[in-house]
């Protein structure tokens, strides 16, 4: 079988470069390399499509083509759109519309061969994916990650502010490619159960597809990588981490505290990672000064909590951190830094080393769609304190069954319940990181992820279903012709989002 990935936005390449520098690079790139990689070893063909970049800040994804060292079948193929430096994600819209997806069927026509199927990744591939099958009847999965409705939700739009929002997320673009994602997709993967039915079932999705139509629908968790966050793996430079994490401990901690366990948050500096929550649940804990320190891996930023940074989004999070450390005088007991290597090796082996110290994998999202972070700190063998909600209920709980600690992301005392049930008893730690580790080898493979995928494209490559064509949404005028006149408007998100009936404020009005 040969299987095209498209994610335009996703800047891969061999050195694994892209994981923490930009907040566009995040889960779904590791996510899309590692089932690709795996399918691959199941014998089968794939392409990473993304998108190219010519940009001296990003030297990296400037070569059309690239693989992965020792790994056979996985092309990485990058495509022209738009202006050749980076761009955001929401700045690509038009340019997927009018030049990337044109690229890729001309790359494939050269070829002499499309894949046989798509799985399109985030709702910028998902649009793609809609436009090359209407173009060609290529069959297409649907991952979104994550979906727009829910971060206009934590953005508190009302119709006030919506023109504000848009302007900088451009939620009219993102909302309608989603929409004709899930609606024209074979079907929709989703990480957790719960990601189907709370995310897709939002009024935003309305029409689009049915929540309670299981054929719409699979469940495929990704996996841990284990030979790269295993308790017993190893990384080139594991000691050079380990002392790296020992000078920014001393140059940060009180010296007679450089021992004590570490809650450690590693996640992007977002507003919905929640990393003030954790700060001031161990404000409020004395017992959490008491037995350990606070330590967040924050990147490319060596010293946040004393240097301010040019990025106004890496301020709007850090900011109230700093003051948080002030008023309580934390001084001394946390540390802020990025690893010297930023790469996913040397994030094992600091778990490795933190492991050694009896420390907890802290992730306290107000949301988290799945959860992978936390999944390879467990297998590396930190216990977890997780959020509760989204999908870390699933893969930390089954049942009465218990693999981490669930608290409330909005209630600091609860996050230090948390903690300080895992800090405060030896045998609770080590049973939580028992069974957190065992939890992630048995059930959160890449292994499983590629046999539930290409289980999926099996099934829909010999059994094709031909869809009634009244199901289908109209793919909007701007998905076929970028142009001003053809543009969404504010008041089809609005009527969306809001229900009729509901008068955007525009700016200046």
């Amino acid at each position: 079988m040969h299987i095209g990935f498209l994610n335009p936005q996703g800047n891969f390449d061999s050195n694994n470069s892209h994981i923490t520098k930009h907040p566009d690079f995040g889960g779904q790139l590791i996510y899309v390399k590692q089932a690709a990689i795996a399918i691959a070893q199941m014998g089968h063909k794939v392409d990473i499509l993304t998108r190219q970049i010519i940009d001296p800040e990003w030297p990296e994804f400037a070569q059309a083509f690239e693989t992965y060292p020792g790994i056979d079948n996985v092309r990485i193929i990058r495509l022209p759109a738009g202006p050749k430096e980076f761009l955001p994600k929401e700045s690509l819209w038009s340019h997927l519309v009018s030049d990337w997806v044109p690229n890729i069927l001309k790359f494939y026509q050269q070829e002499g061969k499309l894949p046989d199927a798509m799985t399109a990744h985030y709702a910028d591939g998902g649009l793609c994916a809609v436009l090359i099958e209407e173009e060609t009847g290529t069959p297409f999965t649907f991952t979104a990650h994550s979906l727009g409705a829910q971060k206009m939700d934590k953005l508190e739009l009302t119709p006030e502010n919506l023109t504000e929002i848009d302007e900088q997320f451009y939620f009219r673009y993102r909302i309608l490619a989603e929409r004709l994602s899930m609606n024209r997709s074979v079907i929709n993967i989703t990480s957790t159960r719960q990601e189907r039915f709370e995310q897709y079932s939002h009024q935003v999705y309305g029409g689009a597809v049915d929540v309670n139509n299981d054929n719409r629908f699979a469940v495929v968790p990704p996996g841990a990588d284990f030979s790269i966050f295993g308790a017993k793996a190893r990384y080139e430079n594991e000691e050079a981490i380990y002392q790296f994490i020992q000078e920014r401990l001393a140059r940060d901690i009180t010296e007679a505290r450089r021992d004590l366990p570490v809650i450690l948050a590693s996640s992007r500096l977002d507003l919905k990672k929640n990393l003030l929550g954790l700060v001031q649940a161990f404000a409020i804990s004395p017992t959490l000064q008491e037995r350990a320190n606070l330590m967040l891996l924050t990147g490319g930023l060596d010293d946040p909590l004393r240097e301010e940074t040019s990025d106004s989004m890496t301020e709007e999070v850090l900011a109230p951190i700093r003051e948080v450390v002030k008023e309580n005088d934390l001084w001394g007991k946390i540390s802020a830094f990025g690893l010297s290597d930023q790469s996913q090796e040397s994030l094992a082996a600091a778990y490795r080393f933190l492991v050694k110290r009896r420390s907890v994998f802290a992730l306290t999202a107000l949301y988290e769609p799945f959860g992978l972070a936390p999944l390879e700190a467990a297998v590396a063998g930190l216990p977890v304190v997780a959020t509760k909600n989204g999908g870390p209920s699933e893969s930390f709980r089954q049942g009465n069954k218990e693999y981490g600690v669930l608290v409330d992301p909005e209630d600091p005392a609860d996050i230090a319940r948390g903690l300080e049930r895992l800090l405060c008893d030896a045998e609770e730690w080590k049973s939580f990181a028992q069974a957190g580790q065992q939890r992630v080898l048995k059930t959160y493979t890449w292994e499983s992820t590629a046999e539930n995928y290409l289980t999926l494209l099996d099934s829909v490559l010999s059994s094709p279903e031909p869809r009634d064509r009244a199901e289908l949404l109209p793919i909007h005028p701007y998905f076929r012709n970028p142009e001003s006149q053809t543009d969404v408007s504010l008041e089809e998100l609005s009527d969306l989002y809001f229900g009729t009936n509901q008068k955007v404020v525009k700016n200046g009005d």
